[in-house]
């Protein structure tokens, strides 16, 4: 079991040498990055390297290919936001700044290796407390002071929802564990319904689903830049990602129907309610805003109203599909969060007029600005488009989510125009006089190396769809097959349970 963790091991050592270098050497903010980014790189090495997949004392910890594909994933996003850092964080603290990073993506890699439900629970806790101290962290300025406030006071109401959600699951079923929820059936006990209601409350504010979203647009707007990223792409893939696991997985015998006039009790209709008021008031309420880190925030909810449409569906190739989105989505955000640090560090703000005339004081970061809106609008040939494209062809496979997929359609074409209004500003207001090109600075390779990576999936999707569907299919696979009970492991042996997972 230590050694499948081994990469949330080293990122844990990374972020105690970092907190020492915070205090031995606390100006030195280079030597800081290298080493949190070196860290980074020795887990995903870690990632590559580990031997045989296993399931470890009772579903707790999981290792299988598609465990490793999005712990790849969650910790890319984590070192794009350590290096977002160095725009977006003052110099005082700021080797805790980057510690807390590297604890929060450790909870999101152990979000995705596990199928238990106090696990999950940990995980979750250890993925949102530094994400609400990092929302915090811009001290002298009172509307970081409230997102974090915010984000905490919600957070906590959302954590207690989702406990007593998950404890009348454990008290219905008798189990914490996914696969052995999964193996039953029949008519669902009342408590069995609160206590997937309360987990889907609980899992809605992760995603900022309506009517859970109240945080996001503060929180977005008020924390620093790299933070703000992190929340908007690293724990949305991984709380999808969980979603995803205990529902389709653990309580795929509940799922009900969404079709329109044809609704059955259970998880997917009142999944496919949020997401319809997710689609429609994140797109609506974009249009008026003025701050383009709000106006990420409401195309957030839009976009997580999106992602609970696939969900809907609770279908293998639908899931693929959202698996497929939230990554996509995630790459093109923060690729969006690091244009606007840049922004930020040159122009002092984040409102509309910051960006006027970007595309003559600092045309490649204009480039980029265009790739990633013209992908979230889902505009081909980017990624977006592909990804919405399987998204809602596959949430169509049935025919009964017809209504779902015509109302997300509609308010995609709405979103076109507050994406568009950015860009306006960035291509065609002129420049402030005095504003100086962008510095050629590590966040700017990044971005652009994210707009690089969004239009190539555009082109060639079939390098990130290809592996999901094959290990999608297993995963589906390996839950529908029965599994050998084994006994619990000793100290001395730490032997792997249910090998054939």
């Amino acid at each position: 079991m230590l050694t499948a963790l081994l990469p949330e091991t080293i990122l844990v050592v990374t972020a105690l040498v970092v907190l020492g270098f915070g205090v031995s050497v606390p100006k030195s903010r280079q030597l800081i990055t290298v080493a949190t980014l070196l860290g980074g790189f020795a887990a995903a090495a870690a990632i590559f390297l580990l031997p045989v997949d296993g399931n470890f004392l009772h579903g707790m910890v999981v290792l299988d290919p598609l465990a490793r594909i999005f712990k790849l994933v969650i910790l890319g996003l984590g070192l794009v936001a350590v290096v977002f850092a160095s725009d977006s964080f003052p110099e005082i603290h700021f080797a805790e700044s980057l510690a807390l990073i590297l604890f929060s993506t450790v909870g999101m890699m152990l979000l995705t290796g596990t199928e238990d439900l106090l696990m999950i629970f940990i995980a979750l806790e250890l993925t949102s407390i530094p994400l609400y101290i990092l929302a915090a962290f811009a001290k002298e300025s009172r509307s970081s002071a409230e997102a974090g406030l915010k984000y905490f006071l919600i957070g906590s109401v959302s954590a207690a929802f989702l406990l007593y959600g998950l404890s009348l699951i454990y008290g219905v079923t008798g189990s914490t564990n996914l696969h052995a929820i999964s193996n039953l059936s029949g008519i669902p006990d009342p408590l069995l319904i609160a206590g997937i209601v309360l987990t889907l409350a609980g899992f809605a504010f992760k995603v900022a689903a309506v009517p859970f979203q109240l945080w996001a647009p503060d929180v977005y707007e008020g924390a620093p830049t790299a933070a703000a990223a992190l929340i908007a792409s690293g724990s949305k893939v991984a709380g999808i990602f969980i979603l995803a696991k205990i529902l389709t997985f653990g309580l795929g015998h509940w799922v009900g129907s969404a079709g329109w006039g044809q609704f059955l009790p259970g998880w997917a209709p009142v999944l496919a309610l949020m997401a319809a008021a997710s689609v429609l008031l994140g797109n609506i309420a974009a249009l008026v805003q003025s701050n383009v880190k709000r106006l990420l925030a409401y195309s957030a909810i839009a976009h997580g109203g999106y992602l609970l449409i696939g969900l809907s569906s609770a279908g293998p190739e639908s899931l693929t599909a959202v698996l497929f989105y939230v990554v996509i989505y995630a790459l093109t955000t923060a690729g969006a969060f690091g244009v606007v640090a840049i922004v930020e560090k040159q122009r002092g703000g984040s409102r509309l007029d910051d960006f006027d005339g970007l595309a003559k004081s600092s045309p490649v970061l204009a480039i980029c600005l265009l790739v990633f809106f013209i992908s979230l609008a889902g505009i081909p040939p980017l990624a977006g488009f592909f990804g919405k494209f399987y998204l809602f062809t596959s949430a169509l496979a049935d025919g009964r989510l017809l209504w779902l997929v015509v109302l997300a359609v509609a308010m995609n074409a709405v979103s076109l125009y507050y994406y568009l209004i950015v860009l306006k500003h960035a291509f065609v207001f002129p420049a402030p006089e005095g504003i100086r090109p962008a510095n050629a600075s590590a966040s700017g390779f990044l971005v652009g190396a994210l707009a690089l990576a969004v239009l190539a999936l555009g082109l060639a999707p079939d390098l990130l769809l290809a592996p999901l569907v094959k290990q999608n299919g297993k995963q589906h696979e390996a839950f529908r097959a029965p599994r050998a009970e084994t006994h619990p492991p000793t100290l001395a042996s730490s032997a792997i349970l249910n090998s054939g997972h």
